[in-house]
């Protein structure tokens, strides 16, 4: 577990809530670490307390304007426009702001974890399956498997165990979510597309989507992971696609000056891109979704349709 495990309890004491690490702040609000990263570096929404000799700490002030803005975002609004509105956010109160967000439930997100690093595949598919069946892909993809992913991960990183617990969970969380890509009456005429780009092979995250899409009732071409860009560019001159959603883990995959060459369709399609490998990259027209929600908003907005993801 991890050595700030003590913040994933769902009661944290004041002084607790006053310096926060970026891994801490992540949990607490279900986004990847690197979204963090991102908001500090494009719209300056980072830490403001600077020690000698310590990391950079989220501060209770810098809390209450995260959480705005993560409110902000996944009601739709775009990163730049609520970051705008959060800079100058105000409120002495975050946790206020805790109560009306869908918050990371802790036990479960502590539930999960114990069941993957038993191996227990049995709980670990029923504790997804409950989860998806009450909250939706979205919620849950957001709120519970991206806090206990990550979590798997740190505790790989600092002991160099757990690889087994990360495969077995992934597999699992593949096939459930695989199962309900299918949509019998899309709403959409033309389908969405969705793609690993170059080599990428972490393809969870775009099966995620698919399957929170599908909720909607909206169809999509689904690439996968390992997509070429001519496979791509094959897509998008046959269908045109209204919406092209390009996921980059790794940033040796974010290939902005192949994809750049992408065939020319009318109406023009909305690029958006997620994951990490995006980061530090700028490309004229993109949108950068911060998390699978944002990136189901935007793909309903590209087809005229209103998500119901939240």
């Amino acid at each position: 577990m991890s050595p700030e495990s003590h913040l994933l309890e769902p009661s944290v004491r004041e002084p607790e809530l006053l310096r926060l690490s970026v891994a801490a702040v992540a949990r607490r609000l279900g986004v990847a670490p690197g979204t963090l990263r991102t908001w500090d570096r494009r719209y300056g929404l980072g830490p403001t307390e600077r020690t000698a000799g310590e990391h950079r700490k989220y501060s209770k002030a810098d809390l209450a304007r995260l959480l705005y803005m993560h409110k902000l975002v996944i009601s739709g609004v775009s990163p730049a426009e609520a970051a705008q509105l959060a800079v100058n956010h105000v409120d002495d109160a975050p946790s206020l702001e805790l109560a009306s967000l869908p918050l990371v439930d802790t036990e479960l997100v502590s539930a999960l974890l114990r069941a993957a690093q038993a191996l227990d595949r049995l709980a670990v598919e029923q504790i997804i399956r409950t989860r998806i069946n009450e909250d939706g892909t979205a919620l849950t993809w957001t709120n519970l498997l991206v806090p206990m992913l990550s979590l798997i991960g740190e505790e790989w990183q600092r002991s160099g165990e757990g690889i087994a617990s990360e495969h077995m969970v992934s597999e699992v969380i593949k096939k459930v979510l695989s199962e309900r890509i299918f949509v019998e009456k899309p709403r959409n005429e033309l389908p969405a597309l969705l793609a690993c780009v170059g080599e990428e092979m972490h393809s969870l995250a775009i099966t995620a989507l698919a399957a929170a899409l599908a909720e909607e009732d909206i169809q999509v071409q689904f690439l996968g992971a390992r997509t070429p860009v001519e496979a791509i560019g094959e897509v998008v001159r046959r269908t045109a696609p209204p919406a092209i959603f390009l996921w980059a883990q790794l940033p040796e995959n974010a290939l902005i000056s192949k994809l750049a060459t992408l065939p020319v369709v009318r109406p023009t399609p909305r690029i958006i891109l997620g994951g990490p490998g995006w980061e530090g990259t700028e490309w004229d027209g993109a949108f950068f979704a911060p998390d699978l929600i944002a990136a189901c908003n935007e793909i309903s907005h590209a087809l005229g349709l209103q998500s119901g993801a939240l």
